[in-house]
């Protein structure tokens, strides 16, 4: 045999009234809890009993459910009503033009100007956050610097690299020739004139080709000025 239908009513016994809220409670808060994990829903449940305790299950957090739901029945309720949609948009649009009105007065600021309704403190503040802007963009720009001399030095030493190897042809086709010389002479020596200038020439043209080219930051000079922020003068050096 099924089970008999149940008449949806208060019970009036007190054990058995107890019973069934646990039950049905537990089963209402599961339920919730495999709705929003089953289809991706925001689920947001609150129970009181008859002895006004609190039951709740929320699938992210009770408070943002609870501020959606009010701003989305408010929004309901000024579509519906056209008065109230344009003051909606009104109220939208005032909170947008104070929004740029306080950006615009703190980008003055930081300007250095509009100071005069400002107290120690807040200078203090203002001071301390450009510096923190201050340092921020002389840690990013010398960063650069470093990256492209880094950059510089690798190609100044493939280049270095290239220019020895051409050096080493150059020498080997001069030993070459040098030999070709011999073979079309005899035993004819080449004079020592030339064989001076020849070696000078050698000499001259591969010396200083194993020193790579090394380039460094120069250490920022210390200068004072009226104001708190010091200029780092970064260089380029040739070693």
């Amino acid at each position: 045999m099924g089970r008999g239908k149940i008449v949806i009513r208060r019970i009036d016994n007190t054990t058995s009234r107890q019973v069934t809220f646990s039950k049905r409670r537990n089963g209402l808060l599961k339920k919730a809890k495999e709705l929003a994990i089953l289809c991706d829903a925001e689920v947001g449940v609150i129970i009181f009993s008859s002895t006004d305790k609190l039951y709740e299950f929320a699938s992210t957090s009770m408070k943002s459910i609870i501020e959606r739901y009010n701003k989305s029945k408010e929004e309901h309720h000024q579509l519906a009503n056209p008065t109230s949609e344009v003051k909606f948009w009104q109220r939208e649009a005032a909170m947008i033009r104070q929004q740029l009105q306080n950006l615009q007065e703190n980008h003055r600021q930081l300007m250095g100007e509009e100071l005069s309704g400002l107290n120690v403190k807040e200078l203090q503040n203002l001071e301390n956050q450009l510096e923190m802007s201050l340092k921020g963009v002389r840690s990013r720009k010398d960063q650069m610097l470093i990256d492209e001399i880094q950059e510089l030095n690798r190609k100044g030493n493939l280049i270095h690299h290239e220019n020895v190897e051409l050096c080493k042809k150059v020498n080997l086709l001069r030993h070459k020739k040098n030999e070709l010389c011999r073979k079309v002479y005899g035993t004819r020596e080449i004079n020592g004139g030339n064989r001076n200038s020849l070696l000078t020439s050698s000499l001259s043209f591969g010396e200083d080709l194993h020193v790579p080219v090394h380039l460094q930051l120069r250490q920022p000079q210390q200068q004072n000025y009226e104001t708190p922020a010091r200029a780092t003068k970064l260089g380029l050096q040739l070693h």
